[in-house]
């Protein structure tokens, strides 16, 4: 047993997807030695990653697996042997096929398959070598790498051609200080590698063994292998230089993992531009900086962005003056560029690039920008006008207007994560009122899983009307999401919807937004309304409610999103009550015994009819109950609601016990359908409590 590494050294990897590569690597290449038997589940796999390498340590590898018994069948007793026992034709070719021969017969064992006695054979499987065991288990980890294209390059030979996500150099594979024979792309494996272009000692670096080769690397190669220890690295560097200018750089995963997957050797040093670019604003000039140039704005406390920015370089000269002035020269246009598009989109107002709107196509089908802004527009002026009234209607009327109208300036167009963003900007330069630019921007609010919500009611009113719209114009042309395609994002508009009606708790019905959104094919609004209510019980579940409570509430399909979590928590307290589950599998009862009558049974009593005490007391008991719990839900208090059911219990359970439901008497069984109707509404009103019993 003895520490393997293998390391597949290649030209530049794309940087967005090295940090998946290296996993993807490490993981393949382990999990099949582990098949093979050559690793034990107690191995440590460590994974390396750098620009142009991928590679894998792995600890107590086999240099071969051990041997496996293995028991094989053979065919039917009647087919293998004849009247006197011996082996027949059919038998012996079977053998030979499997390299045996008719000595093996005699200790061929017997053993029932189905109806009939088949022969089986012992035999032993020898474990596979380490070289054979890698060698399908690094194929297997090639092809599992999450690479969208190959490409096609030639080996030395000048004929062979080898598909890969870039041209690869070098194959390191070591068991302990010993070369495993192995190859790949046209490689044979070795113990020699790489190291860093400019600052490694030796340009090339012979690895002595598996576990000196992170070390060797970092020492003679100048590399930092490990993907996590490099970003770790750089992460530190950056602190420490943003410390020294009593700054803090700006917290991005993307962008460190990506910068982590550029260099081998990270050296981060500050850098600055002229103040007057302060004058665009931050978020284009930050975006600037990170999309184009891979580089760290520097923020101060209070969050605002300073002219002084970090960059990490994959060298560390002793002077370092060249690299800081390259890459101040590099940005100046870029900086230069975006206060030209801040500047020239100023002179034009937001509300002068509205006609413009109708020469951009929104979809084939459902026409421009300039006829969806004003479909939002009527929308977002409805739910104002109920929510707010006419001086908030007013007021998101022309918030969705001007929404899109950002999408033709230059800056959006250079920068499309802007749109909104610069909206507010250019609201604000162009005199308008603060709570107008805000929805503007928030419009698009919440963007993703866990954004904030639009910070005043005109951009909540325009982000509801935005999204619903959005859904509603998309399935009524039958663009409904497929399996994991979803390019409209309307699982997303869906999730934005849901959370501003509950998290706001808005006095908006499902229904009155369908009508307000001019949906007249029911078949459309059921659909839609399908897809809202299964992502709403979606996103309840990954919330921490169980299924069940989400059942009872959601199946209900209540109206009122924003009474949802009232609804929960009321039903979480139900269900804590003693009587809790014998009325839960009542209502299950009551509503399967209403489900096997033919036609619709009303609600309606006649106490005359009452030959039982028990339909009596029950009767009487709902009389008691039902306006308490009834009273409790008009006015919003569902947990009480459900509360003043719990007297219920014993009614409901004597009733069970001592009354025939489908009496002969067609009268007196109507009545008692009509009782257990009534008892079904009563007790159903906040959820289907018959959701709790399991």
């Amino acid at each position: 047993m003895k520490n393997l590494l293998v390391e597949l050294f290649v030209e530049e990897l794309p940087p967005k997807a090295l940090k998946k590569l290296g996993e993807s690597f490490a993981a393949t290449l382990v999990a099949k030695l582990k098949s093979s038997g050559l690793v034990g589940d107690d191995a440590t796999a460590t994974p390396y990653a750098s620009p142009r390498r991928l590679a894998v340590h792995v600890t107590n590898v086999a240099a071969k697996a051990a041997d496996k018994p293995m028991q094989q069948k053979l065919m039917p007793v009647a087919v293998a042997l004849d009247a006197s026992g011996n082996a027949t034709p059919a038998l012996l070719k079977k053998l030979a096929a499997l390299g045996a021969d008719a000595s093996v017969v005699p200790t061929l064992k017997r053993a029932m398959d189905g109806k009939a006695e088949a022969l089986f054979l012992d035999s032993i499987v020898p474990g596979a070598t380490l070289a054979e065991g890698l060698q399908a288990a690094l194929e297997a980890a090639l092809a599992a790498l999450p690479i969208p294209k190959v490409m096609g390059y030639q080996l030395a030979d000048g004929w062979t051609t080898v598909n890969f996500v870039r041209p690869a150099h070098k194959l390191v594979a070591l068991h302990g200080a010993d070369v495993v024979p192995i190859g790949v792309l046209g490689l044979t494996a070795g113990r020699e590698t790489q190291g860093h272009r400019f600052e490694a000692k030796n340009l090339v670096v012979s690895i002595k063994d598996a576990d000196s080769y992170a070390q060797q690397m970092e020492n003679e190669g100048a590399v930092i292998a490990s993907f996590a220890a490099r970003r770790a690295e750089i992460e530190k560097q950056l602190k420490a230089a943003a410390a020294k200018e009593g700054l803090q750089p700006i917290d991005d995963d993307a962008l460190l993992d990506e910068v982590s997957a550029l260099v081998e050797r990270p050296n981060v040093l500050t850098c600055q531009f002229e103040q007057e670019f302060l004058d665009v604003p931050q978020e284009c000039l930050i975006l600037t900086m990170k999309a184009n140039q891979k580089y760290f704005p520097l923020l101060d406390a209070a969050g605002k962005l300073t002219h002084k920015f970090l960059i990490v370089s994959n060298i560390s000269p002793a002077d370092p003056s060249a690299v800081i002035g390259g890459n101040e020269r590099v940005v100046r246009p870029r900086l230069a560029d975006a206060k030209f598009f801040f500047d020239q989109d100023r002179k034009k107002s937001l509300a002068d690039r509205i006609p413009g709107l109708a020469k951009v196509v929104y979809h084939n089908k459902l026409g421009t920008q300039g006829e969806r802004a004003q479909r939002v527009a009527a929308l977002a002026s409805a739910i104002a006008h109920k929510l707010g009234g006419e001086k908030l209607a007013q007021q998101a009327d022309q918030a969705a207007l001007l929404s899109k109208a950002d999408l033709l300036t230059d800056m959006v167009g250079e920068f499309p994560e802007l749109q909104g963003i610069m909206g507010r900007y250019y609201a604000l330069h162009d005199g308008l009122a603060a709570d107008i630019a805000d929805a503007i921007e928030d419009h698009y609010k919440p963007r993703f899983a866990g954004d904030e919500l639009p910070r005043n009611p005109v951009g909540l009113c325009v982000a509801l009307a935005d999204k619903l719209q959005t859904l509603v114009d998309m399935f009524g042309i039958g663009q409904l999401p497929t399996g994991d395609k979803d390019p409209f994002a309307l699982r997303r508009h869906a999730l934005g919807v849901i959370r501003m009606l509950s998290e706001r708790d808005l006095s908006l019905d499902l229904a009155w937004l369908f009508d307000a959104a001019q949906v007249k094919d029911a078949t459309v609004a059921g659909q839609l309304a399908d897809f809202i209510y299964e992502r709403l019980a979606g996103s309840l579940r990954e919330q921490g409610y169980s299924a069940l409570e989400v059942d009872a509430v959601v199946s209900l399909r209540p109206q009122r999103l924003g009474d949802i979590p009232k609804r929960l928590a009321a039903v979480r307290a139900f269900a804590a009550l003693p009587e809790a589950t014998s009325l839960a599998a009542a209502n299950k009862r009551v509503g399967n015994i209403l489900k096997k009558v033919e036609g619709a049974v009303v609600a309606k009593v006649d106490a005359a009819l009452f030959k039982e005490d028990a339909e009596r007391a029950l009767f009487d008991a709902l009389n008691a109950v039902k306006p308490q719990a009834d009273a409790a839900f008009e006015r919003g208090d569902y947990s009480a609601s459900l509360l003043a059911l719990a007297a219920l219990k014993a009614p409901v359970d004597a009733f069970f016990d001592k009354v025939m439901v489908n009496a002969e008497d067609a009268a007196l069984r109507n009545n008692r359908l009509g009782l257990l109707a009534t008892l079904h509404e009563a007790m159903n009103r906040v959820a289907d409590l018959s959701k709790l019993s399991t």
